[in-house]
């Protein structure tokens, strides 16, 4: 967990339950004001089951391609998700609750998903899509207990998360530069303003880990 002025910014693991308990606890134990989280609206209602049916003109808008993307990495964290016994999103849903309790506000700060996968799939070369198929196939189906070393119930180390984003650069520079930078911008410069807005107010952001490093770089220079 990372503070700078009345923001705390939670690093956690979509489905590590350890995530879930750390983010009750910050949000509180500091009873902040807001509650920001790395969804968007339509992400949002999906997850907290207000919306289950993905309607035909959902799919057009960001294509069939996207709609495929977007369903293999829903299975995937599902597949990861059963190994830990927790379904994914559990620290999204956590501190939505935690947030309802203290009677905090709750804002989204991620980017429309629609315009996330229009730009994966306008940026994405053959090569990298080759390559993230094999290794889902490693990862999920050959190593089911053990990704790389860490464990999967806990939120990987700073060092860790950080050669992990520098791999995923290396080896999916489009998939990097859509999935994870332009969202780091787009969420830093939302906690920015807020942070600026809302001066005399606490705030807690949560977003995945590997936003964390490329987050706080964007926060300090604005700030």
């Amino acid at each position: 967990m990372h503070k700078i002025g009345n923001l705390w910014l939670i690093g956690t693991s979509h489905i590590s339950p350890e995530s879930v308990k750390e983010v009750r606890k910050v949000i509180l134990e500091n009873e902040v004001d807001i509650v920001a989280i790395e969804l968007d609206k339509g992400r949002f209602l999906s997850l907290m089951g207000k919306k289950s049916k993905i309607r035909i003109r959902e799919i057009r808008r960001i294509g069939v391609k996207g709609f495929l993307f977007m369903l293999l990495g829903a299975w995937v964290e599902e597949q990861l998700g059963k190994v830990v016994k927790t379904k994914p999103g559990a620290e999204m849903k956590s501190a939505v609750k935690a947030a309802a309790k203290i009677k905090a506000r709750i804002a989204l700060i991620d980017q429309n998903i629609n315009i996330t996968l229009k730009r994966l799939f306008k940026e994405i070369t053959w090569k990298e899509k080759f390559r993230f198929v094999w290794d889902i196939i490693k990862g999920v189906v050959l190593r089911k207990q053990e990704i790389e070393g860490f464990d999967l119930r806990k939120v990987p180390s700073e060092n860790m998360i950080a050669k992990l984003v520098d791999k995923v650069k290396d080896r999916y520079p489009s998939i990097y530069k859509t999935l994870i930078h332009e969202r780091n911008i787009v969420m830093a410069n939302r906690l920015v303003k807020m942070m600026q807005r809302e001066e005399d107010k606490k705030i807690v952001a949560v977003v995945g880990a590997g936003h964390v490093r490329g987050m706080m770089e964007i926060i300090k220079k604005k700030i």
